[in-house]
Parts: C-alpha cells; structure tokens; sequence
C-alpha cells in the first residue's frame, strides 16, 4: 500500500487467521497508493484460551472455522459494499499457526475463485512492518522494532519484499516471554496487559538482569530475564 506511480484504485479483502484472533477487512488504495481502512472486524479467542495460559493451535484452528465467515460478512456490510466491489482477496500464508492458516487460505482461495479475482498470499511479518505505511505516507527506508507473539527483530524496510534484518531474539520472542511470565505468576491470559498493570504497582527494589547489554550486535535475548524472573517469584 505504499506510493507507487503505477498503482491503481482497487478494493482488497483480507484475511487473518495466522494465531488467535479471526480478522476481515476492506480496504481501498487510492490512485497514489494511499490506504483507506473500510472497515475492520476483529473476533477475539481469549476466553476460548485462557484456561491454558497460551494458544493451544487446534482450538485456535477450530475457533477460526466457526467465526471467520461471519466476520467477513460484517467487514462486507460494515463497508457498504457488496462482495462484487472487491478486486482481490488476501490472507496471511505464514509464518503462524498451520491449522489457522490453513482455514485462512482455503477461505480466501475459494472467495477468489468464486468471485474470478486473483488471490494474495501474504507474508505475516511483511504485513506488520508494512503496516507502518499504509495511512500516512511513510516513505523508504525506515527502521522498524517488530514487536509481536512469535517474533522480535529489528529491521530496515528498503521496499515492498526488500529488508535488512539488523537482529533478531536468540531465544524467546516478547510476546511469548510476557505471556510465559503471567502464566509463571498466575496474572492470567493474555499476559501482555496483566504483567504491564501490575508492573505499574510492582517493587523497583527487584534487580533483574539488562539482556545484551553492552553487546555491539542488535539482537535480544528473553530466557535469562524469564529465568531470573522464576527464582525472583520464589524469594
């Protein structure tokens, strides 16, 4: 969705089924290659995961049957369209959960060839660092901390499908370190928001270690900072 002089107007559906949350959304890029957000509908399964303190695939995989086409038809109607002003259908093809993404993709491949419009894979990752972009004009390059469940880098965005990756985490991603650490000390799902509340609250007498401190390469390291997490519960 970045500028580009060849771009032209069109309408894309997307997809997300790549972990636990089943998403649609219409959006429209002008003829500068500017992005409009249509709409946008987003169906949560923490309830459905809460009870085991991180997503367990196959009831994420189950979940994403059940809802996904209803939240289609929301993001259809929440946009005033209808399903023949869409140019191209769009899903998230990896990395992710398989069983997720396998209802993703199978959905849209069979909406595509439905409604005889061309189908997108889309790369996870490259959605999120594109993102960035995609309603206020941000140009190439620029540098981009990707933050999410299964993954932490740091990154230089060149252009559509061009990065540089600067580093990456050498064991635990954030999101999954977060969702380890409530999980540890019994915040509940999903651990993002309850370690952050009750960090808010929390003892600044507690010395924890500053991973990769020091260190001239850009990467990040979570597994030490768990560790020392655990034995710090325990005292």
């Amino acid at each position: 969705m970045m500028a580009s002089e060849t771009d032209a107007p069109l309408i894309v559906l997307g997809i997300e089924t790549s972990c636990d949350e089943t998403a649609a959304a219409l959006v429209r890029r002008d003829a500068d290659g500017r992005g409009e957000i249509l709409s946008n509908v987003v169906r949560t399964q923490i309830d459905l995961h809460a009870a085991y303190g991180g997503v367990v695939p196959e009831i994420a995989a189950r979940a994403h049957i059940d809802l996904l086409d209803a939240a289609i038809r929301q993001a259809i109607a929440d946009a005033n369209l209808d399903f023949g002003a869409v140019d191209g259908v769009a899903a998230a093809a990896g990395p992710g959960l398989i069983g997720g993404l396998i209802v993703g993709v199978t959905t849209a491949k069979s909406m595509a060839l439905g409604l005889t419009k061309p189908f997108m894979a889309v790369n996870h990752l490259e959605a999120h660092a594109l993102s960035a972009g995609l309603t206020d004009g941000l140009g190439f390059p620029f540098l981009l901390l990707l933050v999410s469940g299964g993954h932490t880098q740091l990154l230089i965005v060149k252009d559509v499908g061009a990065f540089e990756r600067l580093g990456t985490t050498l064991d635990d991603a954030l999101g999954e370190a977060f969702d380890k650490a409530a999980k540890m000390l019994g915040l509940g799902y999903p651990g993002g928001p309850e370690v952050e509340a009750h960090a808010k609250h929390g003892s600044a007498n507690i010395k924890l270690p500053r991973p990769m401190k020091g260190r001239p390469e850009p990467h990040f390291s979570l597994a030490g900072l768990k560790t020392a997490l655990r034995h710090a519960a325990k005292t």
